[in-house]
């Protein structure tokens, strides 16, 4: 179970980060993102799409870790910080939920369900479930 949610969960950080990629790079995806004000990101937003994919490196790698993939999974600080990155998760899922942008709402609220339901998978389970 805990790879099946590691293979979702490392899918659906892929599909974020190259969203945010194109949101870098001028695309005009912004009504899916960043609380949809802008069409195209401005400069500063296009600054937070840089934070967010250094962020869902980290995601990733740590959720290596906690799945027993990479050391160190059943470690108090990895498995504390899984379950940080759970409650990240699920409060994401209200703020996309609660967006101006119906696009965004549409699409970002099942994606934050389907990684918050995955990361909780990875923290109960941890390495090698």
């Amino acid at each position: 179970m805990t790879i099946l949610a590691l293979g979702l969960a490392l899918a659906v950080l892929a599909g974020l980060t190259v969203m945010q990629l194109l949101l870098i790079g001028g695309r005009p995806l912004g009504e899916y993102a960043w609380g949809g004000q802008h069409r195209v990101a401005t400069p500063r937003l296009r600054q937070a799409a840089v934070v967010a994919v250094v962020l869902y490196a980290g995601f990733a790698l740590l959720l290596l870790s906690r799945a027993g993939v990479l050391h160190g999974g059943d470690t108090t600080a990895i498995t504390a910080a899984t379950w940080v990155l759970f409650a990240y998760c699920a409060s994401s899922i209200a703020l996309n939920a609660i967006s101006r942008s119906r696009r965004e709402r549409i699409v970002q609220t099942p994606v934050s369900m389907l990684l918050a339901l995955d990361v909780l998978v990875i923290a109960i389970n941890g390495p090698g479930a």
